[in-house]
């Protein structure tokens, strides 16, 4: 499958690098067998090595990007680059570009704003397992926050529509922009679908700039906040219920001491007690009120990705009319061509302008 199957759908392939000189030669000339005729970006993150000129030589439009960090990056790729289509993977030769095709026509016939190809053999390489490990809890904690939409939400390899792409605020700095691409989905309630994909090795010499522990960290905290600013409610009620908790703990033998002896001996530990007790319940309205808030911004954001025209390429779907054929073509000489409803339509106006 090549991209004359997507007529004259404008496809954008985006290669986020960082001393990625090894293999973005190779990826680049993969990505143009596979997609013949789309525009292939190489956003060139400040490496040190000869990645730049590797994918230039072998085709590719070279764009500098210096703010360091893969999230600063894609805000900058979904900021520069115009298309109705956009696919992202990494530079490093690990997502097989022979897929490409059926991820886009993915995203076509399912009608969805984002396909992510997750990775089948992410645990065969042996320099992967604290990688594969940290992916599966950190997968568990997704779902168990955000709902069951993702299985794999650190994979770089997905396909986005321009409505998603343009409305996608991209704040994370690093490693965690997956993780953000997945809860923009989930918050507002995208149509998304993932298909499985084979995940090779890198190439020799090639290592990862993704630290286990560090990044790891890193994402944790990316989970926190977004769970704070799109989900407060259940974000306070856990702080509450925690403050609650050792408010019992700490009152308990207080209380059990009053009722024997009807003294309050130990009055520093309930003065403690009852603190957290009235922590507790702030933070608890803290989150009510903040869930109202949060909902508003869902509101806005959805109102905003809505207003950004949708762009999957109807005409590449069969038997569908063009958009501009839907709307109505406009003829040489200024009038609305009628056909169909549109002719109707025009038609009653004449008439309701008339009787005026």
């Amino acid at each position: 499958m090549t991209t004359t199957n997507f007529g004259d759908l404008n496809i954008a392939v985006l290669l986020p690098c960082y001393n990625e000189g090894q293999a973005i030669a190779q990826v680049v000339l993969d990505f143009r067998r596979a997609l013949p005729g789309t525009r292939i970006y190489v956003y060139d993150n400040n490496s040190s090595d000869n990645t730049a000129e590797q994918a230039a030589r072998a085709g590719a439009s070279v764009v500098p990007s210096r703010r360091q960090g893969k999230g600063n990056v894609v805000r900058q790729m979904f900021a520069d680059i115009d298309a109705d289509i956009y696919l992202m993977a990494d530079g490093d030769g690990t997502y097989d570009s022979a897929v490409a095709p059926k991820l886009i026509q993915t995203l076509l016939d399912e009608r969805v704003d984002m396909v992510v190809g997750t990775r089948k053999d992410v645990t065969v390489d042996a320099g992967r397992k604290g990688h594969a490990f940290g992916n599966a809890i950190f997968n568990k904690v997704y779902q168990a926050i955000f709902g069951n939409d993702f299985t794999d939400i650190f994979s770089g390899y997905r396909v986005f529509t321009r409505r998603y792409a343009k409305s996608f605020p991209a704040m994370s700095p690093g490693f965690e922009i997956e993780t953000e691409m997945s809860v923009h989905a989930s918050v507002l309630r995208l149509p998304v679908i993932e298909v499985p994909t084979e995940y090779g090795v890198r190439e020799e010499g090639s290592e990862s700039k993704l630290n286990t522990f560090k990044d790891g960290f890193k994402i944790l905290r990316m989970i926190a906040t977004l769970m704070k600013e799109t989900r407060p409610f259940a974000f306070f009620t856990l702080i509450s219920t925690t403050l609650m908790a050792g408010s019992f703990i700490f009152a308990a033998p207080v209380l059990v001491e009053y009722f024997q002896t009807g003294l309050v001996e130990r009055m520093p530990t309930w003065v403690l007690a009852m603190t957290l007790m009235l922590g507790s319940l702030m933070v608890f309205m803290a989150g009510v009120v903040l869930d109202s808030v949060a909902r508003g911004r869902a509101e806005q954001k959805r109102i905003h990705y809505l207003s950004i025209a949708p762009s999957r390429g109807e005409q590449h779907i069969a038997d569908a009319p063009r958009l501009r054929e839907r709307r109505g073509a406009v003829l040489e000489d200024g009038s609305p061509k009628e056909r169909g409803n549109d002719n109707r339509f025009a038609t009653s106006v004449q008439v309701g302008s008339k009787r005026a």
